[in-house]
Protein backbone atom coordinates (compact mmCIF):
# COMPACT_ATOMS: atom_id res chain seq x y z
CA UNK A 1 0.00 0.00 0.00
CA UNK A 2 1.60 3.11 -0.94
CA UNK A 3 1.68 6.65 1.62
CA UNK A 4 -0.40 8.87 -0.71
CA UNK A 5 1.18 11.66 1.02
CA UNK A 6 4.92 10.36 -0.54
CA UNK A 7 3.00 10.04 -3.95
CA UNK A 8 1.33 13.39 -3.72
CA UNK A 9 4.67 15.09 -2.80
CA UNK A 10 6.26 12.99 -5.42
CA UNK A 11 4.16 14.03 -8.49
CA UNK A 12 4.34 17.89 -6.83
CA UNK A 13 8.31 17.70 -7.40
CA UNK A 14 7.92 16.19 -10.95
CA UNK A 15 5.54 19.06 -11.73
CA UNK A 16 8.17 21.42 -10.20
CA UNK A 17 10.55 20.06 -12.53
CA UNK A 18 7.98 20.01 -15.65
CA UNK A 19 7.27 23.89 -14.55
CA UNK A 20 11.20 24.19 -14.33
CA UNK A 21 11.77 22.87 -17.87
CA UNK A 22 9.06 24.49 -19.48
CA UNK A 23 10.50 27.49 -18.56
CA UNK A 24 13.97 26.80 -19.83
CA UNK A 25 12.16 26.06 -22.82
CA UNK A 26 10.43 29.63 -23.01
CA UNK A 27 13.37 31.43 -21.44
CA UNK A 28 16.70 29.82 -20.91
CA UNK A 29 17.62 31.66 -24.07
CA UNK A 30 18.15 34.89 -22.26
CA UNK A 31 18.96 33.64 -19.07
CA UNK A 32 22.09 31.92 -20.51
CA UNK A 33 22.68 35.48 -22.16
CA UNK A 34 22.90 36.99 -19.05
CA UNK A 35 24.64 34.20 -16.54
CA UNK A 36 27.40 33.92 -19.11
CA UNK A 37 27.75 37.89 -19.44
CA UNK A 38 28.40 38.06 -15.09
CA UNK A 39 31.84 37.71 -13.67
CA UNK A 40 30.70 34.96 -11.68
CA UNK A 41 31.33 31.52 -13.89
CA UNK A 42 29.26 29.78 -11.29
CA UNK A 43 25.95 31.04 -12.81
CA UNK A 44 26.69 29.53 -16.02
CA UNK A 45 27.73 26.47 -14.14
CA UNK A 46 24.69 26.13 -12.74
CA UNK A 47 22.46 26.94 -16.09
CA UNK A 48 24.50 23.96 -17.22
CA UNK A 49 23.57 21.62 -14.11
CA UNK A 50 20.15 22.66 -14.47
CA UNK A 51 19.88 21.64 -18.60
CA UNK A 52 21.50 18.39 -17.36
CA UNK A 53 19.27 17.33 -14.68
CA UNK A 54 16.18 18.53 -16.21
CA UNK A 55 15.63 16.52 -19.60
CA UNK A 56 16.27 13.27 -17.80
CA UNK A 57 13.89 10.41 -18.06
CA UNK A 58 13.59 10.29 -14.76
CA UNK A 59 15.18 13.54 -13.12
CA UNK A 60 16.77 14.28 -10.31
CA UNK A 61 14.19 16.85 -8.34
CA UNK A 62 16.49 17.89 -5.79
CA UNK A 63 19.80 18.82 -8.08
CA UNK A 64 17.23 20.69 -9.91
CA UNK A 65 15.99 22.57 -7.04
CA UNK A 66 19.51 23.25 -6.07
CA UNK A 67 20.69 24.85 -9.61
CA UNK A 68 17.58 27.06 -9.09
CA UNK A 69 18.90 28.01 -5.85
CA UNK A 70 22.63 28.62 -6.98
CA UNK A 71 21.22 30.73 -9.68
CA UNK A 72 18.99 32.37 -7.73
CA UNK A 73 21.80 33.58 -5.51
CA UNK A 74 24.07 34.34 -8.12
CA UNK A 75 21.45 36.97 -9.54
CA UNK A 76 20.94 38.28 -6.19
CA UNK A 77 24.39 38.81 -5.51
CA UNK A 78 25.22 40.86 -8.57
CA UNK A 79 26.35 44.49 -7.96
CA UNK A 80 24.23 47.21 -9.38
CA UNK A 81 27.44 48.70 -11.06
CA UNK A 82 28.00 45.22 -12.32
CA UNK A 83 25.07 45.28 -13.71
CA UNK A 84 25.28 48.79 -15.39
CA UNK A 85 28.57 47.68 -16.89
CA UNK A 86 27.42 44.82 -18.39
CA UNK A 87 24.37 46.72 -20.40
CA UNK A 88 27.29 49.31 -21.17
CA UNK A 89 29.55 46.50 -22.51
CA UNK A 90 27.25 44.14 -23.79
CA UNK A 91 23.89 45.79 -25.23
CA UNK A 92 21.65 43.46 -22.51
CA UNK A 93 19.54 45.34 -20.32
CA UNK A 94 21.19 43.69 -17.00
CA UNK A 95 19.92 44.82 -14.30
CA UNK A 96 16.07 44.50 -15.82
CA UNK A 97 17.24 40.73 -16.85
CA UNK A 98 18.54 39.97 -13.37
CA UNK A 99 15.47 41.16 -11.68
CA UNK A 100 13.00 39.24 -13.99
CA UNK A 101 14.66 35.81 -14.08
CA UNK A 102 15.32 36.16 -10.35
CA UNK A 103 11.54 36.51 -9.99
CA UNK A 104 11.13 33.57 -12.17
CA UNK A 105 13.29 31.18 -10.61
CA UNK A 106 12.08 32.24 -7.43
CA UNK A 107 8.47 31.25 -8.43
CA UNK A 108 9.92 27.81 -9.99
CA UNK A 109 11.46 27.52 -6.28
CA UNK A 110 8.38 27.86 -4.64
CA UNK A 111 6.94 25.45 -6.76
CA UNK A 112 9.56 22.94 -4.71
CA UNK A 113 8.70 24.55 -1.71
CA UNK A 114 4.90 23.60 -1.86
CA UNK A 115 5.99 19.95 -3.05
CA UNK A 116 8.18 19.15 0.43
Amino acid sequence: MHNSTTVNTSQARFDAVAGTEKHLRRHGAGLCDLLDALDDKSGFDALCDLHGAVPERFPDADAVEQALRDIRRILSEQAPSALDRISHERSLPASDMARWHGARVSELLARFRHAG
